[in-house]
């Protein structure tokens, strides 16, 4: 879930320089993420394996879309990394008690930015690649 096209980019260029192979499913404002979870718990379409949120998207935040996902059944247990531009404390301990497996600063060069492949593929559980 992620507004912003350049940093939706800069993710797909990460899974692909780490050979992460799957669907990038985007969602530009919350209110459509959420709309996904319902969607997915009335058993439309398969269940992700690994869930990147931006905190602040338009229409919903993406401390709205976790406390979605706490309440799916589906989803509860899918890893989430919170990808935010955001380095505050109290946003990594909200997103925390939220149940975020993961907290990650928007890297602001390329190859850092590249190498969160390398997390994506931890987080999914594949073979360091």
């Amino acid at each position: 879930m992620e507004d912003n096209p350049a940093d939706v980019l800069l993710v797909r260029a990460a899974l692909e320089e780490y050979r992460v192979i799957g669907e990038l499913v985007v969602f530009h404002d919350g209110a459509k993420a959420i709309q996904f979870i319902d969607e997915l718990e009335s058993g439309s379409g398969p269940c992700p394996d690994l869930m990147i949120v931006d905190l602040n998207l338009p229409k919903c935040p993406g401390r709205e879309i976790l406390e979605s996902r706490n309440r799916s059944e589906i989803l509860c247990n899918v890893p989430v990394i919170v990808l935010s531009s955001s380095d505050a404390v109290q946003d990594r301990a909200e997103t925390s008690r939220l149940g975020a497996s993961l907290y990650l600063r928007k890297p602001l060069r390329l190859d850092d930015f590249l190498r969160l492949g390398a997390t994506f593929r931890e987080m999914l559980g594949l073979p360091p690649g």
